[in-house]
């Protein structure tokens, strides 16, 4: 069945739908990720979460800690105890950061870049091979797709999402904006500033029962 699965009348998924499948396959795929890398790790004595720190100063160069975490998307910690195992195996130095006095800069041995060509089931031609079917526009809009989820839920995780649609901007001019509630007064009104009361009708008084009959 296509990806772009079709309810019973036949029409295809609202986006909403599919955004959801594609979270929904996220939580598995990264397991299967991981287990696909422990498999090839067995013998180097490094974790999944370390080939990730190796791969990532692979790919963008010698790094801080901060700034590793924030790539991976990792609180500083977990990531400090990677690097800490990783140099005891001798895959990374730390070096002067010119930037940074006091953040040293963490880069691959040569050690380390020779570990990370001799695991052959991620190198990109093993990739080209066995995903020969998906095109460069299938990866780019994959790339994309992940990218913006990533983006949203980041806002998400700090508390700070922005509706993308404001009222009042060129797509909501025929929707009127929310009217803002009304704020409390922190005190209750004087006495005096109290809106009048209605008046009461005139009610006529009882007689007297010891009023004298003319």
């Amino acid at each position: 069945m296509s990806v772009v699965e079709a309810d019973e009348g036949g029409d295809p998924s609202p986006p909403e739908d599919l955004l959801y499948d594609v979270i929904r396959r996220l939580w598995p795929l990264h397991r299967t990720v991981v287990r696909a890398v422990e498999r090839e790790l067995v013998g180097t004595g490094m974790t999944a979460g370390e080939h990730a720190l190796l791969d990532a100063l692979r790919t963008e160069g010698p790094r801080t800690v901060p700034q590793l975490a924030r790539s991976l998307g990792l609180d500083r910690q977990p990531v400090q105890r990677w690097v800490n195992h990783a140099a005891e195996l001798g895959l990374v130095v730390t070096a002067p950061n010119p930037a940074h006095r006091r953040s040293s800069l963490i880069q691959l041995t040569s050690e380390g870049s020779a570990v990370m060509r001799g695991i052959p089931g991620f190198e990109p031609a093993t990739l080209r091979r066995v995903l020969a079917d998906l095109s460069a526009a299938d990866v780019t809009t994959a790339l994309r797709v992940l990218d913006r989820l990533g983006e949203e839920f980041r806002h998400l995780a700090n508390g700070s999402h922005v509706p993308t649609e404001e009222p009042g901007s060129p797509d909501n001019l025929d929707s009127p904006p929310t009217p803002k509630p009304h704020p409390i007064p922190p005190h209750p009104p004087h006495p005096n500033h109290l809106p009048d009361a209605p008046a009461l009708p005139d009610i006529p008084d009882p007689p007297h029962e010891g009023r004298h009959r003319e």
